[in-house]
């Protein structure tokens, strides 16, 4: 098993409170960490996770940001001209069906 993965890993279900929290010897404990907190202490802590973690994040250049918005837009485009095209014909076949 990959050592990335080590700590994601569980042997029982956590409950609805209990938190994984990693101590510092590097491994996974877990436990009732932040139940008590206030609500407030709680968007604190929750908001300075979400901006460590979006460090972690890999953003698309310019040029891969534009290749991958023109990729959807012809498949878009592909598509409903496809779907297009066979509603037309299934229209006029079920049309002249009941003619």
């Amino acid at each position: 098993m990959f050592k990335s993965l080590q700590a994601c890993q569980s042997t029982r279900r956590r409950g609805r409170h209990e938190r994984r929290t990693v101590g510092s010897d590097g491994g996974a404990h877990i436990g009732r960490g932040h139940a008590k907190m206030s609500w407030t202490n709680q968007a604190r802590e929750f908001f300075k996770e979400v901006q460590v973690e979006s460090t972690k994040v890999s953003w698309p250049t310019r040029n891969e940001l534009r290749d991958s918005t023109i990729v959807v837009i012809a498949t878009v485009l592909i598509i409903s001209g496809f779907v297009g095209i066979v509603d037309r014909i299934l229209s006029l076949g079920v049309g002249m069906l009941f003619r």
